[in-house]
C-alpha cells in the first residue's frame, strides 16, 4: 500500500500546478510539490493531517488577501470552504505573481483544488489587450483620416460589398443620393440610388463583382430639376486567389465636361456650316432660278392653257420647292445639332445626308463619289456627330487636293477576327465600316502619327483649332470603335472607321417620289379646322386639303380657333401651326381642344427645324407634327392617321364641359 501511495505522489509530483486534497473535516490529505514551489508554504504546514485553517493563516498573515482584520479574513474563508461548492478565481500576490485556484467538491466531501500560475498569461492577454486597443485607437484615426481625405475630394466614393449593399460613402456621394454618411451603410444599393436608377446601374455592379473594371456614365434629375451627368468607375476588391470581396466606387460629376464638350462640337459643326454656306447658297440660286423661269413662263401662257403645257412647267417648280425643303432641313438640322445621344442610325443615311450637304460646297475640280454596299448597314451612335466627322474629313481632303482630285466615301460591313481587332483596340466580331479617301498630297509618317492629338494640326496659325481629327478619333472610340488613317507622301489619305455593326430596317425617304393623285388617301368631305396667321400660307394649305377632299374652315389666332372648335360638334379635325402670334401657341391650343374634345382628331406643322425653343421650350409634344412645306401625300397620311384615332376614341356621346373663353 505504502509503494503505491509512493507513486502516485510521485506522479503528483511531476505536475507542473499546485495540488491538494482536503477531506470533509478540512484536513489535508494529498499534495504534490508544485504547491510549496508555487506558494512558498513551510514544510511544517505541508503535512497529512494539517487543516485549511493553518494554510490560510499562513496566507492571511503574510499580506496574500490584502490590509484588514486576519482573523476575521480567515474565519470568512473556512465559513465558504464549509460549504463545499465549485469555485475559482484568481489571487494577485504581494510578489505580483498570479495565481489561479479551482476547487471541486469530492463527492464523500472535501476538495480538490488545483493552483495554477497564470502570471505569464495574463501579462500577455494585458499586452495582446493593449495592443488591440492601440490598433483600434490608430485605426479609427486611420479611418478619420481617410474620411477627413475622401470628404474633401471633389469626387464621389464609396464601396460595395456583395449584395450589393454598401459598407463606406463619403459625404458628397452620401449628399449625392440624398443620405447621410452614417444612414448609407449597411443600405442596399437600390434602395440608396433607387429601383429605375439601379436596374441602369446593375448590369455594371455585376460585371464589376466578376472581377473586371468598369467604366460608364449615367444621367440623373436634380431636385432642382436640373440634369446631371455622372462618369464611373468600379474597381473590383480582390483576394489573391482571385475572389472579389467587394468593388471601390469613384464617380465625378462629368456635367461641365458634357457641355464644354458639346459646346466644342457645336463649333465643329458651326464651323462646317460656315464652309457649307458658299455650296449652298449657289445650290438655292439655281432652285431659285427654275421656280421663278417657270413661274414666269405659266404667266406668260395665254389662256386657255394648255393641261400638258402647264403640268410641263410646274413639275420642275414642285421638284425645286421638294429640293429646297429638304436641303434646308438637313442643314438646319446639322447645324443646330442635338446632346449626345447614341442611337441605332442607317449609316447609309448618314452618307447620303453628307453627300447632300457637300455638293455644291466642294469645287468642280474635285468629283464626289459614294459607295454604299448594303443601305442596312447600321450603328449606335451619335448621328450628327458623324455627320459633322464626315464633313470636316471631307473639307480637310478639299484642303490636301488644291488642284482637284476624287474624294471617295464608302460605307461596308466587316467581319473583324481577334487578331486584327487587338491590334484596333475592339473585340473581334461584326463592324461597319466607312472609309474616306482622297488622292490628295498624302501625309508623312512622322504627321500620320500624330494626327489624332489635340491641337496638332498643318494648317496655318490661327486657320484651324486642331481639334477636328481628334474630336472624331474620341467620338469613335466612345462609340466602341476604332480609327485607322493610312497615308504617304503624293499618294493621298484613307481614314478608316469601324464601328459595331447594327442592322436597322429601311425607311422610305421623307421627300420620296411625289404621288400622282392616285393613290392618296383622300377625304370624304370632314370639315376640318385650319389654324394659320399667314394668308398666303393659309390659303395654299387650304388648296391642298381641299383637293384631297376634306372642308375647310380657318382661323388666323388661336383665340378663334379655340371658341370654333368648341362650338361646332360637326368639327371632325384641327391643323394648326405652332408659332403664331399672341400668349398661345398651337401646342398649347391642341391641348385645351384636347381636353375639352378628344373625339377631334389633331396636327400641328411648323416651318421651323427645332420649333421647342420658340414654344416655350415645350418637348413633350402627343401630337404629329408636318414639318412645311409638305407634300400632299404626307400631308393625307397625317390627316387618316389622326382621323382614325379620333374615331376609334369615340365612344358613345360627346362630353363638353363648359370652358372659359380667353
Amino acid at each position: 500500500m505504502k509503494a503505491q501511495l509512493d507513486l502516485m505522489q510521485a506522479a503528483l509530483d511531476h505536475i507542473n500546478q499546485g495540488f491538494t486534497v482536503f477531506d470533509s473535516d478540512l484536513r489535508l490529505v494529498a499534495w504534490n510539490r508544485g504547491l510549496s514551489d508555487m506558494l512558498d508554504m513551510p514544510e511544517n504546514i505541508i503535512q497529512r493531517g494539517s487543516h485549511l485553517e493553518a494554510f490560510i493563516r499562513v496566507n492571511a498573515e503574510r499580506g496574500e488577501y490584502g490590509p484588514g482584520n486576519i482573523e476575521g479574513k480567515i474565519a470568512r474563508r473556512i465559513e465558504r470552504a464549509k460549504l463545499f461548492e465549485p469555485h475559482y478565481f484568481e489571487r494577485v500576490r504581494p510578489n505580483g505573481q498570479i495565481i489561479a485556484v479551482s476547487g471541486t467538491p469530492l463527492p464523500q466531501g472535501g476538495f480538490v483544488t488545483i493552483y495554477s500560475d497564470v502570471t505569464e498569461e495574463r501579462r500577455r492577454q494585458e499586452k495582446l489587450e493593449r495592443t488591440v486597443e492601440e490598433r483600434t485607437r490608430a485605426l479609427q484615426q486611420s479611418e478619420d483620416w481617410l474620411r477627413l481625405v475622401t470628404d474633401n475630394i471633389p469626387a464621389l466614393i464609396a464601396y460595395l460589398s456583395p449584395g450589393p449593399v454598401f459598407r463606406f460613402a463619403n459625404r458628397r456621394y452620401a449628399d449625392w443620393f440624398g443620405h447621410s454618411v452614417a444612414s448609407i451603410a449597411g443600405r442596399a444599393a437600390a434602395d440608396v440610388v433607387g429601383t429605375d436608377l439601379f436596374a441602369e446601374l446593375e448590369p455594371h455592379i455585376d460585371h464589376a463583382f466578376k472581377g473586371n473594371a468598369v467604366s460608364y456614365e449615367y444621367e440623373r434629375k436634380r431636385p432642382d430639376g436640373t440634369r446631371a451627368y455622372m462618369r464611373s468607375t468600379l474597381i473590383p476588391d480582390m483576394t489573391a486567389d482571385g475572389r472579389t470581396l467587394g468593388i471601390f466606387v469613384l464617380s465625378l460629376d462629368a456635367t461641365d465636361q458634357k457641355q464644354a464638350e458639346a459646346t466644342l462640337v457645336q463649333s465643329q459643326r458651326m464651323d462646317a456650316v460656315g464652309k457649307l454656306t458658299g455650296g449652298l447658297a449657289h445650290d438655292f440660286n439655281n432652285l431659285l432660278a427654275i421656280l421663278m423661269g417657270n413661274l414666269l413662263s405659266i404667266s406668260r401662257m395665254e389662256a386657255p392653257l394648255d393641261k400638258r403645257d402647264l403640268d410641263r412647267k410646274l413639275e420642275p417648280v414642285l421638284e425645286a420647292t421638294k429640293r429646297g425643303s429638304d436641303l434646308i432641313q438637313r442643314l438646319l438640322a446639322f447645324s443646330r445639332g442635338k446632346a449626345v445621344d447614341p442611337q441605332a442610325v442607317s449609316l447609309a443615311t448618314l452618307v447620303r445626308n453628307t453627300e447632300s450637304l457637300l455638293t455644291g460646297s466642294l469645287p468642280s475640280s474635285i468629283r464626289l463619289e459614294t459607295e454604299v454596299a448594303d443601305r442596312s448597314i447600321g450603328a449606335c451612335i451619335d448621328p450628327t456627330q458623324m455627320e459633322t466627322a464626315l464633313i470636316n474629313l471631307a473639307f480637310n481632303a478639299r484642303d490636301a487636293m488644291p488642284d482637284g482630285g476624287t474624294l471617295r466615301i464608302a460605307l461596308s460591313e466587316i467581319s473583324i477576327e481577334k487578331r486584327e481587332a487587338d491590334d484596333l483596340g475592339v473585340p473581334s466580331g461584326r463592324f461597319s465600316k466607312i472609309t474616306v479617301a482622297d488622292t490628295g498630297c498624302g501625309m508623312d509618317e512622322e504627321t500620320r502619327l500624330k494626327v489624332f492629338e489635340p491641337f496638332f494640326t498643318t494648317k496655318t496659325f490661327g486657320t484651324g483649332s486642331g481639334l477636328g481629327l481628334s474630336m472624331v478619333y474620341g467620338f469613335i472610340r466612345q462609340s466602341g470603335g476604332a480609327v485607322t488613317v493610312d497615308s504617304k507622301p503624293g499618294s493621298g489619305t484613307c481614314l478608316t472607321f469601324y464601328l459595331p455593326y447594327r442592322r436597322v430596317a429601311l425607311s422610305a425617304d421623307r421627300n420620296g417620289a411625289t404621288c400622282d393623285g392616285t393613290d392618296l388617301k383622300r377625304g370624304r368631305g370632314e370639315l376640318l379646322l385650319l389654324v394659320e396667321d399667314d394668308p398666303d400660307v393659309a390659303n395654299a394649305v387650304t388648296d391642298q386639303l381641299q383637293s384631297l377632299g376634306y372642308a375647310v374652315l380657318r382661323a388666323e389666332s388661336a383665340d378663334d380657333a379655340r371658341s370654333l372648335a368648341l362650338d361646332l360638334p360637326e368639327l371632325r379635325g384641327v391643323l394648326s401651326d405652332i408659332i403664331m402670334p399672341g400668349q398661345m401657341n398651337g401646342l398649347m391650343l391642341a391641348r385645351e381642344i384636347r381636353r375639352a374634345r378628344k373625339d377631334l382628331g389633331i396636327a400641328l406643322m411648323s416651318g421651323y427645324a427645332d420649333w421647342s425653343d420658340l414654344a416655350g421650350n415645350e418637348r413633350d409634344c402627343q401630337f404629329p407634327v408636318l414639318a412645311k412645306p409638305f407634300t400632299d401625300d404626307q400631308l393625307a397620311q397625317t390627316l387618316q392617321k389622326i382621323l382614325q384615332s379620333s374615331t376609334a376614341s369615340q365612344s358613345g356621346p360627346i362630353d363638353r364641359p363648359e370652358v372659359d373663353r380667353i
